[in-house]
């Protein structure tokens, strides 16, 4: 008589928001096919395919796996992120920083070793033996 509508098995979850609130403090391992906000205090890693975004009063300590991220807040470890990094005025990031693209706003703290994997380019031998016998 009546039919459910049954939501899709494959439904794209990247699109779905997690949140840990600001006066949480969660500690252990996070991984999930959704997007994060984070404003309480993470200690342990995450991973997920989708955005975290890191609140003013977010702060993580450990590793971070995702595709985009955006911090106000701060983090201390190791940051993998695929595609775009924005760092904005209030973020303080300490570690780590692994990234295909970067934007930084004037006041964020860097202070990290920054890997940026999007504009290398890696030489053939001949490429190489020619600035080689340049440089000799």
């Amino acid at each position: 008589m009546f039919s459910e509508k049954k939501r899709p098995v494959n439904s794209d979850l990247t699109k779905e928001q997690n949140k840990i609130a600001q006066g949480t403090t969660f500690t252990g391992n996070i991984e999930s096919q959704g997007s994060f906000r984070i404003e309480g205090k993470l200690i342990g890693n995450i991973k997920t395919p989708g955005k975290i975004v890191v609140g003013k009063t977010g702060y993580i300590e450990g590793q971070i796996e995702c595709e985009n991220a955006d911090f106000e807040g701060e983090f201390k470890g190791e940051l993998k992120v695929s595609k775009f990094l924005t760092l904005r005025a209030t973020a303080k990031i300490e570690g780590e920083v692994f990234t295909d693209k970067l934007s930084i706003e004037p006041g964020a703290a860097l202070n990290a070793t920054c890997n940026m994997k999007g504009n290398v380019k890696s030489l053939s031998r001949k490429e190489q033996a020619t600035i080689t016998k340049k440089r000799a």
